[in-house]
């Protein structure tokens, strides 16, 4: 695919994952354009590129009558990554919200299929994986892409409509040609995070010298945090390389217990306190890892970024650009938030 020729959409392009897709395209001299309701993303993310002229953006709810089919008219590519979600303290407790995805995911869809796009995109996620295959943090398991099927067991309402959206994308290519592919996203981190998601949560509270410090769960959990240029990498090459709907995992096989990861925040930042941990919180799955086998056959991709080195990275990016005073006067809010 020649990027430069391309004309590419990113919904919710003002978003932490989005934004930095929004900066590969411009990278690769693709005519972009972002739709965004900003209820979650940030326009600041991609000032730059609107100021310049490299980006088209529009504020609106995809799912409002119209906005869809303007959104997607003369695109070569569709990126559909917006969505109601958030980390898992959102996940867990935004259920009908996370639903709306289910009629985002179908509007955009059929809006694509209409107006003759080249190929979509879907941002799945890890939460497809069915959950009695996550339980077990003692067990070595890699989840691959073979294993979504019956009996589904998707994670939560997010995880549902991400598997439907799968499905339905499927069934467009199988019944219209629509040229797709899904990739499921696997525990992203990086600069632009949100403090609702892990990562960003634990870096938070060692910037406000959060003691004890706290940790979800019994940081027995395993994760397999990946980077968000391995993520927009990932994507992209889906673009280019897949057109049968066809789902590739991107995400690390780097297994991370939280607490090895709130202990990795500490030492780096050099904060000295007692990490305290909560089982009662939300977690999500003991053990949620990717098998990338399939990604580094089918498109080439395999992630570059360790966690410590991307964590050193998240970490002087959060230092550098926030106030100590607002994070420590916001942090218990957001923790649950988008």
């Amino acid at each position: 695919m020649n990027w430069q020729v391309s004309s590419a959409l990113v919904t919710g392009g003002a978003s932490f994952i989005g934004s930095h897709l929004v900066d590969a395209l411009v990278g690769r001299n693709a005519r972009v354009r972002v739709v965004d309701d900003l209820s979650s993303g940030c326009l600041d993310a991609i000032q730059g590129h609107v100021d310049a002229g490299r980006v088209e953006f529009t504020q609106g709810d995809l799912r409002d009558a119209g906005v869809a089919d303007r959104a997607v008219a003369g695109m070569d590519v569709v990126f559909h990554l917006a969505a109601d979600h958030g980390g898992r303290g959102y996940l867990e407790s935004h259920q009908a919200g996370c639903a709306t995805n289910l009629v985002l995911d179908g509007v955009v869809f059929r809006a694509c299929r209409d107006a003759g796009v080249g190929k979509v995109v879907f941002a799945s996620s890890g939460c497809v994986y069915p959950n009695h295959l996550q339980t077990d943090p003692g067990e070595c398991r890699y989840l691959s892409e073979h294993m979504v099927g019956p009996p589904y067991d998707a994670d939560n309402m997010y995880g549902w409509a991400k598997l439907m959206g799968e499905m339905t994308l499927r069934a467009y290519h199988a019944e219209d040609g629509l040229k797709a592919a899904c990739c499921r996203y696997f525990t992203a981190y990086g600069p632009r995070g949100h403090e609702s998601h892990a990562i960003i949560a634990m870096i938070a509270r060692a910037f406000v010298k959060q003691d004890p410090f706290i940790v979800w769960g019994t940081g027995e959990q395993i994760r397999n945090w990946t980077h968000v240029t391995d993520i927009v990498e990932g994507t992209i090459l889906a673009a280019e390389k897949i057109d049968d709907g066809s789902a590739v995992n991107l995400g690390t096989m780097e297994r991370t217990r939280v607490i090895d990861a709130a202990r990795a925040v500490l030492q780096i930042t050099g904060h000295d306190a007692r990490i305290e941990v909560r089982p009662g919180m939300p977690t999500g799955p003991l053990n949620r890892v990717a098998d990338n086998a399939l990604a580094r056959r089918l498109i080439g991709w395999e992630p570059r970024v360790t966690f410590l080195a991307g964590l050193r990275e998240t970490i002087d990016w959060y230092f550098a650009s926030k106030d100590r005073q607002a994070v420590e006067s916001s942090l218990a809010g957001r923790l649950a938030e988008r």
